[in-house]
């Protein structure tokens, strides 16, 4: 193929390429076939990708819940000065048509969305700068019996979505769990059993991981990923003895280990833990279960201390954290099911134009940030059937993205 000649050297242009929003960079493919190539190289993806987390380039996206429906969906809010993160669009999935979609891990700019039914099959990779889809296959591995026992429920409990460096591969991480009750009379099993699975991408299949003695927790924050490795809380022992520990998973070598949570987490039953990734660590973000004037201190690990980041006297009204922001800044849920910003610095607490009272289901609302990414995940583009894009204003105006090119 011959490389067409630029007026500037091409070091100079694949720079300024590289820092182009996503829909530039896919309305660019047109210019010629080699530029079409070379956004799709994993040189330049890469580049593209660390360029916007440079820049601290952070798009919000507010995980739902809507009541009257009984559907989920996911809100897109504007990063616009002045704009107090206004919805910008609303992101439905009727790809999802046993229950609902929610987000069950984020990396690279990409999400990896589970319903919480029986029905595995509706599980998806899912990239919302280039608008790819990836509707990942039933799971392969075989399901657990036991003998005199029926399986009546299949629960999906939790999962994470991480990048192997190791295998170059972006990997889903799932625990399932199977309810069993007695084949003639129907009385419900009272010991669970509980399977792993693990998606690969580059292989697009499942396979089961040896299960852990420990079953994590859900949080609140959803950030729980570093480097390879999902962290998530989870308890050791029994009741009042039990200790709260750090359950990890390595992706490379797709082994477990546990860690334990020291002493200033307090007493575990008047507190709430949630693990999360700030600033390039682990981290623990500890609050108050009771009370609507809320007190939070962020832990971090750093070199196997953990140190105390940030301290917060007293946020009132609000019943529960949804993400950190730039500058340390605190996205928070309050009592009257508005989203607030808490800045620490200032100690202003923001009411945001965004209010979730007709969602209902207020343990359903998740607060992400992503980063543009070029990143393909050998999927089919969105189309009306799987997502409807509805720009707030207009909700018949379905925003769409022309990928079509020229061989100039």
């Amino acid at each position: 193929m011959q490389m067409p000649k630029f007026a500037v050297p091409e070091a100079l242009v694949t720079e300024i390429l590289s820092k182009l929003p996503v829909k530039s960079v896919i309305r660019f493919n047109c210019v010629c076939k080699y530029w079409c190539s070379s956004f799709q190289t994993p040189r330049f993806i890469s580049k593209h990708y660390h360029n916007n987390l440079k820049n601290n380039s952070l798009i919000p996206l507010l995980q739902r819940f809507d009541g009257n429906a009984d559907l989920a969906f996911f809100s897109q809010l504007s990063v616009v000065k002045d704009e107090n993160f206004l919805v910008k669009q609303n992101i439905h999935f009727p790809f999802f048509i046993h229950d609902s979609p929610y987000v069950w891990g984020a990396c690279h700019g990409l999400f990896c969305l589970h319903s919480s039914c029986m029905e595995d099959t509706e599980v998806a990779i899912w990239n919302p700068s280039t608008r790819e889809l990836k509707i990942l296959p039933p799971s392969s591995v075989q399901r657990p019996t036991y003998p005199g026992f029926t399986c009546d429920l299949v629960v999906f409990d939790c999962g994470a979505f991480e990048f192997d460096f190791k295998a170059d591969d972006y990997k889903f991480i799932r625990f399932v769990t199977f309810i069993f009750v007695d084949s003639e009379c129907g009385i419900e099993s009272p010991d669970d059993v509980t399977q792993v699975e693990l998606y690969s991408l580059k292989c697009d299949s499942w396979k089961e991981i040896p299960s852990p003695n420990y079953r994590p927790f859900n949080s609140y924050l959803n950030n729980n990923c570093l480097d390879g490795i999902c962290y998530w809380q989870t308890e050791m022992g029994n009741s009042p003895d039990e200790k709260v520990m750090i359950l990890s998973f390595d992706m490379a070598n797709e082994k477990f280990s546990v860690s334990p949570i020291l002493e200033f987490v307090g007493f575990f039953s008047k507190t709430n833990s949630e693990v999360l990734v700030f600033n390039g660590s682990v981290g623990v973000l500890v609050y108050p279960v009771e009370g609507i004037d809320k007190s939070f201190d962020l832990w971090v690990m750093n070199g196997g201390v953990w140190t105390k980041q940030i301290s917060i006297e007293s946020i009132p009204g609000v019943v529960n954290p949804l993400g950190f922001w730039k500058n340390d800044e605190l996205f928070l849920l309050n009592t009257n099911y508005e989203v607030v910003l808490f800045d620490p610095s200032t100690q202003e607490l923001k009411v945001l134009g965004i209010n979730t009272y007709l969602d209902h289901h207020r343990e359903y609302v998740s607060l992400f940030f992503y980063a543009e990414s070029l990143v393909s995940i050998n999927g089919i583009q969105e189309h009306k059937d799987h997502i409807i894009r509805q720009l707030v204003g207009d909700a018949s105006n379905i925003d769409q993205v022309d990928t079509k090119y020229d061989d100039g």
